[in-house]
């Protein structure tokens, strides 16, 4: 007869929380449930056919290598690749500062190991991405969250939040579309930014997965090119390729390459040799100037239309922004309302979304809800909103 054994959970495990988003994908499974809330890109963009032909051109020109462990820092050629396409954005890098990561969320988490100790103050932005919540979180550091406007973080509130305590390890930022709101930080507030955290001696963190979807206009130059000494670079192939490939892009300043290295080994050995041989092969004669404009295309008529079917079915329920760029959209209900209470109710009515307490590292405002437009075709966008509408009149 064996005995039950006792297993005791690290303290670090009790901050490890499920995504709340990953919760809601389960209810979108159900047959009929139109999703607004999945931060998913859509599928309709995903390059199948560059795909298959580079994989058969990998496997047949140098498959043995590319099925073998590899590098931790990444393949050559695809690291280059990514040095040139950071030089086109003003940031002079060099190959042996770039780390390819298991997505972009690992880089959060190299970071989070490098960089955070127990009770060490973290500065994020109102609301800001879940996920980087996450991956601080088992480091056990004091986040504060930094008051922001429609054009980014506050000047003023992240001077009050620096002074407030112990000088702070970064300030984690997402200048471009930012997850869950939208927004993007306008070209003067970068600039203060960027002054004023050299002036304090502040770290940033730049994550920018949704940069290259903008809709009209490309965003103002990063924040790492600005100051490249006191500024991380994250970026991502899954919004541009596709996410299932699991392939990201650390940019760090060389005296913490090594440090991210070592995390990285620890974690995996390396991302897949495999996919990043392929994904450099689809990189080759300027793909990505070709195909990442189907997506903007696509991305924008699915904004104008959500934005259309709020304008026509939400006036009155519901106040909503512009996003210029990316895949997301931030609303707020009416006083009194709460989306997370809302949300079984338009659940029942075929349609959900992401509830925006989520997102706040503190004093959630509850009446906050992220919508995602692009993967609905606009005949369920013009029925989840409507769906929506009625979930919300009704509770009102």
């Amino acid at each position: 007869m064996s005995t039950a054994m006792q297993w005791t959970l690290a303290t670090r495990a009790a901050k490890m929380n499920p995504s709340v988003i990953r919760e809601i994908l389960k209810v979108t499974e159900r047959p009929g449930i139109i999703s607004f809330g999945g931060g998913l890109p859509s599928a309709k963009t995903f390059p199948v056919e560059a795909m298959a032909a580079a994989c058969a051109k990998v496997l047949r020109d140098d498959g043995r290598a590319a099925l073998q462990y590899s590098a931790s820092e990444g393949y050559g050629p695809l690291t280059e690749w990514v040095v040139a396409e950071m030089s086109k954005q003003g940031m002079q890098v060099s190959a042996s500062q770039v780390l390819i990561t298991t997505g972009s969320q690992q880089g959060l988490d190299l970071v989070a190991k490098v960089l955070i100790d127990q009770g060490s103050r973290v500065l994020v932005e109102t609301p800001t991405y879940l996920g980087a919540l996450q991956a601080f979180a088992p480091m056990e550091p004091e986040i504060v969250a930094v008051a922001c406007d429609a054009e980014g973080v506050q000047i003023d509130a992240l001077r009050q939040a620096v002074a407030a305590g112990s000088a702070p390890r970064f300030m984690y930022v997402l200048p471009n579309f930012q997850n869950p709101t939208g927004r993007s930080m306008s070209e003067a507030r970068r600039a203060l930014l960027c002054s004023e955290a050299a002036r304090l001696g502040l770290p940033l963190l730049e994550d920018n997965p949704y940069g290259d979807l903008w809709f009209d206009q490309a965003p103002p130059q990063p924040l790492a090119a600005r100051n490249p000494e006191g500024c991380i670079y994250l970026g991502s192939f899954s919004k541009i390729l596709a996410p299932g490939l699991r392939l990201g892009y650390c940019i760090a300043p060389q005296h913490l390459c090594s440090k991210l290295l070592q995390a990285k080994q620890a974690a995996d050995l390396h991302s897949p040799s495999f996919n990043q041989r392929v994904v450099a092969e689809v990189l080759k004669d300027s793909f990505i100037e070709r195909h990442v404009p189907t997506i903007r295309a696509l991305y924008k008529a699915q904004r104008d239309a959500m934005l259309a079917a709020l304008e026509r079915e939400c006036k009155g329920l519901l106040e909503w922004n512009k996003p210029a760029g990316g895949m997301f959209l931030w609303a707020r209900l009416p006083a009194g309302l709460d989306a997370v209470a809302l949300l079984p109710k338009a659940v029942a009515k075929n349609v959900a979304y992401v509830p925006g307490a989520a997102f706040y590292a503190d004093n959630a405002d509850p009446r906050t809800l992220r919508l995602s437009f692009v993967t609905a075709s606009v005949e369920q966008i013009d029925t989840g909103i409507a769906a929506l509408a009625a979930a919300i009149g009704e509770s009102m």
